[in-house]
């Protein structure tokens, strides 16, 4: 035996010796005793141990008798005072369960402990005016801090374990304490016959099938893999050979309660057991009320009822009995949690679910470089499998280096190099089998042709004959700006070349070439020793060939000011990666502008002859579109591309981040602060666990032994980049507990990427296990799985993290004065938005009026998010909690001794007030005051904005005035080179920062009508996307919080008038989080809008994020709002709309022509599509005209149905005696939504 480890502490003695030959670990534990001074207290000595286990782990927590036995046996912690001093101190609980003792103490013993029955409540995390204001504070894990709330004055003691698992323990514990107090072993006791022993016992009298009451060994095994199949056989079997020579069995058959007690020690994961009792009522399993907040308050599931929760326990929780009581136990919530409904990645992103109608260079596109290469770019054999990956992986430009071949057939290599050959037809071939099989959007072909026009012709021959329709012919218009959209070129295949000039007459002309490979080449010949430099030469190009290049002409590229002036749409440039670097570092805002409208491709540098990659983001951060990979090379740089691209369903098209694709908008590459008019956001991700870490391949140092440690990475602008590790977790890759938590500052959250790095910590390298990179966009909030890819992208087997994942704005200006889950409050000066100088008088004028406005919104901003933090803090909890978790912690506190509520929320209006039912504690009284200004706060934010809002729009809409005639006005104040270049930078800068969404202004009149509603969060949710400010965001903000305070109110059964206000059809007392729990006045508010609320959601979410001329944005929604409206009422009555489909064409057909070739199917309601409207009236007019006329059609519909003008919904509606023709959107829902008989009407309208 040779010794592995040993670990020696203050009261813990461990040795762990290895011994080869049984491929086993020996592990000795022995406790010392410690004895008071006065000799008080002696604990018992505990004896000597052995264990053979497969691993020197501890035993791991997975019942409240667990957590219980180890508390009775003590931890050493930390008391944190707020003096900043810390004490250890020896924390244990009582035999008897009754109090809580700590020593030593200078306290006499009965006076050093805390009676259970006195505990209020357990909080997590430095979330207590001690944890807060101590010196200390950036020195304690958030994962290992807690606070005992005790006695009336609710006193506090503040604690720090040395681990997290520690603190969960006792987190865990008291709270079963807290719970079930006198009664807590009885409930430990009747737990033992709990619904995974019975389902466990099933499965083994099934698997018994000779009816002895065991089963063997192997089957055993088998069976436990089956349950769960990331474990490994030989640990299996170990652990049940362990645990027959405890009990010193002999024989290899595994009796019922063998078979329960390994599963148990093996398929048990701590962590979610300890989530589980966190959000448990009775901490042993969720019922459908449990599940319910869990899903709400934690995963961001919205409109989530008890048959949510029952189709969740429906579909994942194994026994039969906790399907039939409406119960996910332990095994059931770890089902549900390790599930696709928990991924990482949010399952919208994985359809097209992007606007794919803006124009070609308004995305980014997933390409490859010289993608016939399978290895290195000089040597490499040439492959058209390579084509085959690229393509199935959604690659949408694909290489063609093609030169000379024999027998006149062209062939495809990398020329000047010893790379290989293959045949031109056979890539077109496998081209035409699978450009359309990841992807329906169109596929680019960079042509590298370097033949001669004899064999351009035989090239020719092969692209017509077997591509034939599906290249694009019809040539660009010299009228259009912009490039065709992917949607208008679905399906097509894109030619990238030389094009003759349209004057050439003759069957072929003589062009720049194009040749990578001799630039590669020349670098070769540098390195070497010789000079030679190899000049760009001309060549024949065929013209049959020239006319396939329509959109994608290449040319060369000389400065910007040559492009800004010369540069048609349809031209794409290529740029060396050294090239496209330089032109990042001195140009920045320039290049961003340059890719606004033209396409740029960036390729490799010459000397990654080894196939190396550049780092994407470098170029797409500048807004370059097409970003050359090599994807035959794996490691970080293929992660972040194929990360990027798995957004928007794989389809190898991404939109840029709006202020890359407004005309007037100021961004750079090389920013390192905020973004103007972008709103950043923090992102706090909890490490908490993995799963099944295998051993790196190639590694065998260390035997089977993983030392695993995780690295998250952000990858974006240089404001964003940064990265955070764990610890190193020893010995364990089978489930590592990490429990560390990190904060991130995101200032352009569209661009910005997650990567999740798992190592191994060896001290000879630290070597790679896996990884998984996703959009900042794609994450899903709250408890979720990541899995993990191997080097080259596959998927490890049973591999994954466990995370936490939240996202907050940022609170205020500036960058967060910590790191960590947590946002301490302090003074600071307040930081306002500035509009910068352009020395043009008349301009700088109009900006100087928007100073106050913006100072106005900033304070609107932070008042807000001050109050809101200081109540958050006041429930005990970090700014990272929402308020509908805040109203649940702080539930508790509102219950009296007399289990009635102290404190009772009123629904009734807009802003849910909080109502006291007798005398408050000091405590409480606080909390009040806190709710109260958070309530003032939002209620000033909601009623100001408009006004302020409005004040910057004018300011906004007088600068742009100047937009055209800047230059000139520039010119005539004498500002020329660098002063001229500045100035005009600075009007963009100031554009930036007053920018508000042309979707916005053009919906803003509808949103007057709703706002008075009690919750329309969603259509906020729609207008803050791209480039609208932080006030909107605010004001998003603001209507989801007070959604979540109604919702949480009743969620707790503390809302005012409780059972009266909820109608209720079963005999369940409990609240339901549907329509049935709301008060009756809102229920009928909730009908009259749920239209508008559908509508707007859904009509926004699809078409409002990205529509790009202003004067469509009011047609486009009204064309959506009849569609959506149609498809509402037919789900409900069956009818097909024909009715709504003729008044819109009606409309559409009165009010103008369109283009021409707009065919009559694509002014469907059932169908969006862009298209340019005829500009008869401004966007407000179109849109207020086109609902006017759309509230005449429904009131000739009421007239031939009387029903509609029932004494029902005459009381609905306060007539008083105005025209149908002139009511208020409310008015006009209300009669459509009084009574849901009225949707027989529609049936047969006609």
């Amino acid at each position: 035996m040779e010794q592995w480890k040993i670990n020696c502490s203050k009261r813990w003695q461990q040795v762990f010796l290895f011994c080869a030959d049984a491929g086993v670990y020996v592990h000795f534990q022995i406790k010392c005793i410690d004895l008071q001074e006065d000799g008080s207290r002696q604990r018992k000595e505990r004896k000597k141990t052995v264990s053979f286990s497969s691993m020197p782990t501890e035993k791991k927590i997975s019942s409240a008798s667990d957590c219980i036995n180890a508390m009775v046996d003590g931890s050493e912690l930390k008391k944190v005072r707020s003096n900043s001093r810390v004490y250890h101190r020896y924390f244990l609980l009582d035999a008897d369960m009754q109090s809580l003792r700590w020593e030593p103490s200078k306290k006499e013993s009965d006076k050093a402990k805390i009676d259970v029955k006195s505990i209020k409540e357990v909080r997590t995390g430095k979330n207590t005016d001690t944890f807060r204001t101590n010196g200390i504070y950036d020195q304690i894990s958030e994962d290992c801090a807690f606070s005992i709330i005790y006695e009336e004055t609710y006193e506090s003691l503040d604690l720090v374990a040395n681990t997290a698992d520690v603190a969960n323990i006792w987190v865990t514990g008291l709270r079963y304490l807290i719970s079930y107090g006198k009664l807590t072993l009885n409930m430990i006791e009747s737990s033992q016959n709990n619904m995974r022993s019975s389902w466990l016992g099933v499965l083994f009298d099934q698997a018994d099938v000779s009816g002895n009451k065991s089963i063997s060994l192997c089957a055993a095994v088998q069976l436990i893999k089956k349950l769960n199949p990331g474990l490994k056989n030989i640990k299996i079997e170990l652990k049940l050979k362990e645990l027959h020579k405890a009990n010193d069995k002999i024989g290899c058959s595994v009796t019922k309660d063998e078979f329960i007690e390994v599963y148990h020690d093996l398929c048990t994961r701590p962590e979610i057991y300890f989530l589980l009792v966190q959000f448990s009522s009775n901490k042993e399993f969720l019922d459908t009320k449990d599940l319910m907040i869990f899903l709400e308050a934690e995963q961001g599931m919205a409109q989530v009822s008890e048959d949510t929760s029952l189709e969740v326990i429906k579909q994942y929780e194994p026994s039969k009995e906790g399907q039939l009581k409406g119960c996910l136990s332990l095994d059931g919530f770890t089902n549900y949690l390790m599930s696709n409904d928990c991924h990482i990645f949010d399952p919208e992103q994985k359809t097209a679910c992007q606007d794919m109608n803006q124009p070609l260079s308004h995305y980014y596109i997933n390409s490859s470089h010289n993608t016939y290469l399978i290895e290195d770019q000089f040597r490499g054999p040439s492959d058209i499998t390579g084509y085959i990956r690229a393509l199935k992986m959604g690659c949408r430009s694909v290489e063609l280096d093609v030169w000379d071949g024999p027998d006149n057939e062209p062939v495809i290599y990398t020329g000047h190099t010893m790379t290989s050959h293959i045949v031109f037809r056979s890539v077109i071939d496998i081209i035409n089998k699978y450009a359309f099989v990841a992807s329906e959007f169109p596929l680019i072909l960079c042509l590298e042709n370097h033949c001669t026009l004899k064999q351009q012709r035989v090239m020719f021959q092969h692209l017509k004959k077997i591509l034939g329709d599906k290249i694009h012919s019809d040539p660009p218009r010299p009228e259009d700006n912009y490039l065709p959209s992917p949607n208008d070129l679905k399906g097509k295949i894109l030619l990238k070349g030389k094009k003759l000039p349209n004057t050439c007459s003759s069957s072929d002309g003589e062009v720049t070439d194009e040749d990578e490979g001799a630039e590669m080449s020349q670098r070769m010949s540098i390195e070497g020793g010789e000079q030679t430099v190899t000049q760009p030469k001309k060549f024949q190009l065929s013209k049959d060939l020239s006319d396939l290049v329509t959109l994608c002409k290449s040319i060369q590229f000389v400065d910007f000011p040559t492009a800004f002036q010369n540069q048609k749409h349809w031209e794409i440039c290529s740029f060396n990666e050294v090239f496209a670097s330089k032109c990042a570092t001195d140009s920045p805002g320039e290049f961003v502008n340059y890719n606004k409208k033209f396409l740029a491709r960036v390729y490799p540098s010459p000397m990654r002859i080894d196939s190396s990659n550049m780092n994407p983001q470098d170029f797409w951060k500048c807004g370059c579109q097409i970003v050359a990979m090599n994807y035959q090379t794996p490691g970080l740089m293929m992660d972040l591309n194929i990360g990027w691209f798995r957004q928007n369903g794989n389809c190898g098209y991404v939109l840029r981040p709006a202020i890359m694709r407004e005309q007037v908008s100021y961004f750079s590459a090389n920013t390192k602060d905020s973004v103007p008019g972008v709103s950043p956001q923090l992102l706090h991700i909890k490490i908490i666990s993995g799963q099944n870490f295998p051993k790196p391949k190639g590694s065998g140092a260390k035997g089977d032994v993983v030392d695993p440690y995780v690295y998250v990475e952000i990858h974006g602008i240089p404001a964003d980049c940064a990265e955070q590790r764990t610890k190193t977790v020893n010995q364990n890759g089978d489930n590592p507990l990490f429990d560390e938590s990190f904060e991130f500052q995101i200032n352009l959250p569209e661009l910005a990427m997650v990567r999740f790095v798992v190592l191994d910590d060896d001290y000879i390298g630290d070597e790679f296990i896996g990884q998984y990179t996703i959009p900042f966009e794609c994450l899903q909030p709250g408890f979720r799985h990541v899995p993990l890819q191997s080097l080259t992208g596959e998927l490890l087997p049973h591999a994954w993290l466990f995370v936490h994942v939240a996202i907050t704005n940022r609170r205020g200006g500036g960058k967060p004065h910590k790191r960590g889950l947590s946002v301490r409050k302090g003074k600071r000066s307040r930081e306002y938005a500035t509009m910068r100088i352009l020395l043009i008088k008349a301009v700088d004028e109009v900006f100087k009026t928007a100073t106050q406005p913006l100072r106005e919104a900033t304070d609107l901003r932070e008042n807000m998010q001050n109050a809101l933090v200081s109540f958050k803090e006041l429930c005990g909890l970090s700014a990272v909690a929402n308020l509908k978790q805040c109203i649940l912690a702080l539930s508790s506190r509102l219950i009296g001794a007399d289990n009635n509520p102290v404190v009772l929320f009123n629904l009734k209006d807009q802003y849910p007030i909080m109502e006291t039912q007798g005398l408050l504690p000091d405590v409480l009284k606080k909390v009040v005051t806190a709710y109260e200004m958070m309530i003032q706060t939002s209620r000033v934010l909601l009623e100001s904005s408009e006004g302020v809002y409005e004040r910057i729009l004018q300011v906004q809409k007088a600068a742009m005035e100047f937009h055209e005639n800047l230059h000139d006005m520039a010119v005539k104040e004498g500002l020329k080179g660098r002063k001229l270049h500045k100035s005009v930078e600075s009007f963009t800068w100031n554009i930036t920062i007053l920018k508000v969404n042309t979707t916005f202004i053009a919906v803003f009149f509808v949103s007057s009508f709703l706002t008075r509603f009690l919750w329309l969060p969603y259509y906020w949710e729609t207008l803050i996307e791209g480039q609208a400010d932080l006030l909107k965001h605010a004001r998003a903000e603001v209507l989801e919080n007070l959604k979540q305070v109604h919702y949480a109110a009743l969620t707790c059964s503390l809302a005012k008038g409780g059972a009266s206000t909820t109608p209720s059809t079963g005999s369940d007392p409990r609240p339901r989080r549907s329509l049935e729990a709301i008060p009756e006045k809102a229920v009928s508010q909730i009908l009259n809008v749920t239209g508008s609320c559908l509508l707007l959601s859904t009509a926004t979410n699809r078409v409002l994020r990205c529509i790009k001329p202003s004067t469509s944005i009011c047609r486009l929604l009204l064309q959506t709002l009849v569609r959506e409206w149609v498809a509402l009422r037919s789900s409900v009555t069956g009818d097909d709309g024909n009715s709504a489909t003729k008044w819109y064409a009606t409309y559409n057909d009165t009010a103008g022509s369109a283009d021409a070739e707009v065919h009559s199917a694509r002014r469907s309601p059932t169908q969006v599509n862009h298209y340019r409207p005829p500009n008869l009236m401004c966007p407000l007019d179109q849109l207020r005209n086109g609902v006017e006329s759309f509230m005449e059609w429904v009131s000739r519909a009421e007239q031939q149905h009387p029903s509609l003008t029932s004494p029902s919904a005459m009381q609905s509606v306060e007539y008083s005696g105005v025209e149908r023709r002139h009511w208020t959107l409310e008015q006009w829902r209300r009669v459509l939504w009084s009574d849901q008989s009225h949707f027989s009407v529609w049936q047969s309208d006609g």
